[in-house]
């Protein structure tokens, strides 16, 4: 004989604003995974990044190498830039620190292109691009710069 009554579950229903979110996220689940999984959708990030940096490339120009030698206040300007972005890595004199030396031969090129694809694109283990940062105008100025501490 028991006379003491214990709290039962008596077959309560859920809330149907709970299983209604219950099913609602299974269907979000579901449905993205179908969406966005590239073994079965054949979607991909990286498509459509592909296909927006393609034409991106389209409508962009090609930049021009501007020449300032002998011009003393592109020179000027150039070493001021040289100073600010190049020398943490070039020294002040470019005769090469963490970076190479620029005052004798260089491993990718010495002439005008060559400097100013290794400047404006980077190069492997340690050289950043710069043209998003300085630009074409600018990257010439160093250039220009640059011929002035090779003729020494």
């Amino acid at each position: 004989m028991q006379d003491i009554e214990e709290p039962q579950e008596s077959h309560n229903k859920i809330p149907k604003g709970w299983l209604l979110f219950f099913f609602a996220a299974v269907l979000f689940i579901v449905g993205y995974i179908a969406l966005y999984t590239p073994a079965i959708s054949g979607w991909s990030f990286y498509h459509r990044f592909e296909k927006e940096m393609a034409a991106a490339a389209g409508t962009q120009k090609p930049a021009t190498i501007k020449n300032y030698s002998g011009d003393r206040e592109a020179i000027r300007e150039g070493k001021e830039l040289f100073a600010s972005t190049c020398a943490p890595c070039h020294k002040a004199d470019a005769t090469g620190g963490i970076g190479p030396n620029l005052t004798g031969t260089l491993k990718y090129g010495s002439t005008e292109q060559d400097i100013y694809d290794s400047i404006a694109k980077g190069r492997p283990n340690g050289m950043p691009s710069f043209l998003g940062q300085m630009g074409a105008e600018k990257i010439s100025k160093v250039i220009a710069f640059l011929e002035t501490l090779r003729k020494q």
